[in-house]
């Protein structure tokens, strides 16, 4: 982010000055837990654990601590039962005395944990699953507690990096003739790496936590795995911390067309690779930051050798405006059949892969209900001269680069499944092909691009 003026042109990062706080804490399952995330997998149940799964709270506040905005994000899948997010939102709003606007509760989205399911259905390990999803939400409640008791004074800035890690995963199938898109690395892809990077630092200057925003599916493990795992966000945050010694937090970007090169394995090793890469990633955009609470000030010409142009660092005060808006966009619903008949078709249905298909489309056709359209919830949160937006759905990253282009002076960090789940954002001109992210998803051809518009209208909105 950079400033001009005709007198003193000077540089600086997107920030916020005011009161953050941020605790984590352990929400590891116990082995034996139904763990079946994949179609493909024959196994039902966790025989091991490779890493801690986590849960990090962080609070933002001005500097009297008022219109609090609580950030939750967990080392977690997706919310499977449609009820399940509401109960978990419902106790958090009301024993922090909280609008739905304020509190985001996000997930990592890792594909080797417990599902978030409540299910009478004889799923073997679902007798722990209850026990867990109850200490799940205790513990996040404990944990937005122990923020707010941290809280205090402090700057949130945002610096833009790269990661390789991230590629393409929709590859046009090599042994089809039809239209036929696999979901894995096509190499002709042009990936989003763009890695944005939130230094929390205290009133002295000293590091607090980072945040890391980046949009690549944590999918490194896959239906030969049988451990509960935060995939390479378990490494990356492991990375961080050990460098730091503070919190790293982990956000997930706009992801839905995202995801590492080599995945869908049962070697725990490769994650930790994946991890490793993104944290040093994340580690050599933070060395590469201004002082905190600094901007980089031109003072004038220089003779030398050559006519040079002096830099130096001066004081500046980071913007204190903070503010949070819920929206909705009107989506286009296909013409799915109700969830009382695709309940019907899994219980005819005998195939074990086709069953968890229709198992999950009934359970998105319950969230949706049987309306032709959806009010699709966002939210757009302002921390100075940041804008935080997301939504329940998997946005393909063209949303963020989109969003990034018309927002060039500002931090625009995006992330998917935030406050519940429900299917793809995939972009219109996809909808004439066999995707699985057009298949897979209940809305239809536009969904991206309205969002897109209204989340442009919402940023300009908030920016006044």
């Amino acid at each position: 982010m950079s400033d001009s003026t005709a007198t003193v042109p000077a540089f600086h990062h997107a920030a916020f000055h005011g009161r953050v706080g941020i605790a984590l804490n352990d929400i590891t399952p116990p082995v034996g837990i139904y763990s079946r995330n994949w179609g493909a997998a024959a196994h039902d149940v966790a025989d091991s654990i490779h890493r801690s799964l986590t849960l990090t709270a962080t609070t933002i506040a001005s500097l009297s601590g008022e219109s609090p905005l609580v950030l939750i994000d967990a080392d977690l899948g997706w919310w499977r039962t449609p009820e399940l997010f509401p109960r978990f939102q419902q106790r958090l709003l009301e024993e922090f005395s909280l609008d739905s606007s304020q509190l985001i509760f996000a997930l990592t989205h890792t594909h080797a944990g417990p599902p978030l399911l409540e299910s009478t259905d004889p799923l073997p390990g679902m007798e722990l699953t209850k026990p867990w999803l109850d200490s799940l939400l205790e513990t996040a409640v404990t944990t937005v507690r122990q923020a707010f008791a941290d809280a205090s004074e402090a700057t949130l800035e945002w610096r833009t990096g790269h990661c390789g890690l991230a590629t393409t995963r929709d590859l046009p199938d090599p042994d089809s003739e039809s239209d036929r898109f696999l979901c894995g690395f096509d190499p002709e892809g042009q990936a989003d790496g763009t890695l944005l990077l939130g230094r929390v630092t205290d009133a002295q200057g000293n590091l607090r936590a980072t945040i890391v925003n980046y949009a690549c599916h944590p999918t490194t493990l896959a239906w030969e795995n049988t451990a509960i795992s935060p995939d390479y966000i378990g490494a990356m945050r492991e990375t961080i911390q050990q460098a730091t010694g503070a919190p790293a937090v982990f956000l997930l970007g706009a992801c839905g067309d995202q995801a590492p090169r080599y995945q869908y394995v049962g070697d725990t090793t490769v994650a930790d690779g994946h991890g490793r890469e993104l944290g040093y990633a994340a580690l050599s955009t933070l060395a590469g930051m201004e002082p905190a609470g600094t901007q980089l000030a031109f003072e004038g010409a220089v003779t030398s050798g050559a006519p040079l142009a002096k830099w130096r660092h001066q004081p500046r005060k980071a913007s204190e405006k903070i503010a949070s808006v819920e929206s909705s966009v009107d989506l286009p619903l296909k013409d799915w059949p109700s969830a009382a008949e695709l309940e019907a078709q899994r219980i005819a249905c005998t195939d074990r892969t086709l069953q968890e298909r229709l198992l999950r489309r009934r359970d998105i056709r319950l969230r949706l209900g049987d309306g032709t359209t959806y009010p699709l919830p966002l939210n757009i949160w302002r921390m100075g001269d940041a804008v935080l937006v997301g939504s329940c759905c998997e946005a393909y990253s063209m949303l963020q680069r989109e969003l990034r282009k018309r927002f060039p002076n500002n931090a625009i960090i995006c992330m998917n499944l935030i406050n519940g789940t429900i299917g793809y954002l995939p972009p219109a001109d996809l909808y004439d092909k066999d995707v699985y992210a057009v298949w897979q998803t209940p809305f239809d051809r536009g969904c991206l691009e309205a969002t897109l518009e209204t989340l442009t209208q919402e940023i300009d909105d908030i920016l006044r």
